[in-house]
């Protein structure tokens, strides 16, 4: 693996929080309509509890398409939600194959200290092709079934490439100008539509996971509209995506041993040896995948995204050790619910699959052949007993698409004041070293180091939290790589 997380970084001058642009009021001329009902609904726990005091609405504005095939034309449709009283907008993006923005602005107003919610606003934006935004809806059934359900252990990826192959025709056929506009370049300019909507000068954010791509890429774009910017876990920048990806292997392997030892400390559901348990369970899987009542089949590849997809929300963890526990018994269900969000489409509900794979592989310079990729998954399979088949396989996911023409940009952070990025010792989405990588990369990064597992440290770490807090409210910018503890 790459090793440059590793190297120290050099020492920057402290900087204060005159160099951070105060916080300002919007001159906002959005509609906000109520949405605390549908925002419920759509929670991948459907009407999980929000809290009684939050004020939760929702509204659209409209942005440029800006499609390769119609440059400058075509409309972009951004859905954004607003939580909490606060005066001063705070945007909140997240992955773009995770919760939808609005749902993790929600989500997180919940969970914030409320000194935050009584300064600030979470604005959260849906990704184009995601969510509330134009979500994509182009993958068939079988395909998301394929590219999910295969199993790690299988030594040959054509099935994958084949079904990546029929995703991509059938979204460049369904999307047809709006296919090439899925990207995270492009999703700075909806960025830029909502601070002139909301009526700021300069952009506050927080940015989880992949989000942090774009809202690095939308700082080096428009420094002079840079706020107070927290990256919370990053993906690595290098070109490396090979490297880049065996290290989301470790860091899920890591998490999982986490979770592990989390689970076994108390009364585990998994016995003594929660490793054991999942191995024995996808073993059990190959013969015999469960058939849910929501038509959900659990073979090996799903079982373990299911697990992979619980290893990242923090919260979680307990239902995930019950979840696999009873489908040793075999009754799937419960796991099923992990991984259906990727899979399942309904009208409120777009499958996270389809948005994510057309701007992962948008994004994207990598194509390896199905000989590199099969070689992979047996290294990975030894190093990573858990995952690494499974996440070597996600490497066919865009092999057989086209490779954008040049990379995307590099955030660079000249002329930027002090932006806050938080690294997660064990995150299985947005690894570590990955995260420090991209804090080198942007020159005037100030690094938390949280020493817990999960994805992302904000309302998870009560020492993240508060650093973050005093960070957004007060402008106080914390030692550049300040530990917290797990």
């Amino acid at each position: 693996m790459n090793d440059q997380g590793t190297q120290p970084r050099q020492p920057q001058s402290q900087r204060g929080p005159a160099e951070l642009p105060p916080l300002e009021q919007p001159g906002s001329r959005i509609n906000w309509d109520a949405c605390a009902d549908e925002t419920s609904e759509r929670m991948d726990q459907p009407h999980a509890p929000l809290r009684a005091d939050l004020r939760i609405e929702c509204a659209h504005v409209f942005g440029v398409l800006d499609s390769p095939d119609a440059p400058g034309r075509g409309v972009s449709r951004i859905g954004l939600l607003k939580a909490g009283h606060g005066k001063t907008p705070l945007v909140v993006l997240n992955d773009v194959n995770g919760v939808p923005g609005t749902l993790y602005a929600a989500q997180l107003a919940s969970i914030l200290p409320p000194e935050m919610l009584s300064k600030f606003s979470l604005i959260g934006v849906d990704r184009r092709g995601t969510g509330d935004s134009d979500a994509a809806r182009c993958i068939p059934g079988p395909a998301r079934e394929q590219l999910v359900n295969i199993d790690p252990a299988a030594n040959d990826v054509e099935p994958v490439v084949d079904a990546a192959r029929e995703a991509g025709k059938e979204c460049s056929i369904e999307l047809e100008t709006q296919f090439g506009a899925l990207d995270s370049e492009r999703t700075v300019a909806d960025l830029e539509t909502v601070r002139k909507a909301l009526g700021i000068r300069h952009l506050n954010a927080i940015a989880r996971g992949e989000g942090s791509r774009v809202l690095s890429l939308y700082a080096t774009r428009h420094p002079d509209n840079a706020g107070r910017l927290v990256l919370d876990g990053a993906p690595d920048p290098s070109r490396d995506d090979l490297a880049a990806t065996e290290e989301t292997a470790a860091g899920a392997q890591a998490a999982y041993r986490d979770f592990a030892t989390e689970c076994t400390s108390g009364d585990c559901p998994l016995g003594p040896d929660p490793e054991q348990a999942l191995s024995e369970l996808v073993d059990r899987l190959r013969d015999r995948p469960l058939n849910t009542a929501s038509g959900t089949t659990l073979g090996p590849g799903a079982a373990l995204s299911a697990v992979l997809n619980g290893l990242a929300d923090r919260p979680r963890w307990r239902e995930l050790a019950t979840a696999i526990a009873k489908a040793r018994t075999g009754d799937g269900a419960e796991l099923a619910r992990f991984v259906e969000p990727m899979l399942k489409s309904t009208a409120t509900k777009p499958a996270r699959l389809d948005g994510a794979l057309v701007t992962s592989c948008n994004d994207s310079m990598s194509r390896l052949s199905p000989d590199r990729i099969n070689k992979t998954a047996r290294d990975w399979r030894g190093k990573y007993p858990l995952f690494g088949g499974l996440i070597a396989q996600r490497l066919a996911w865009c092999s057989p698409w086209s490779r954008r023409t040049a990379p995307l940009p590099s955030p660079k952070g000249n002329g930027l004041p002090p932006v806050l990025v938080v690294s997660t010792r064990a995150d299985p989405v947005t690894p570590e070293r990955g995260t420090s990588r991209a804090a080198q990369n942007l020159s005037t990064a100030v690094r938390i180091s949280w020493q817990g597992a999960g994805h992302g440290g904000v309302g998870q770490s009560e020492c993240v939290t508060e650093a973050v807090t005093n960070f957004l409210i007060d402008g106080n910018v914390p030692h550049d790589d300040t530990p917290c503890p797990a």
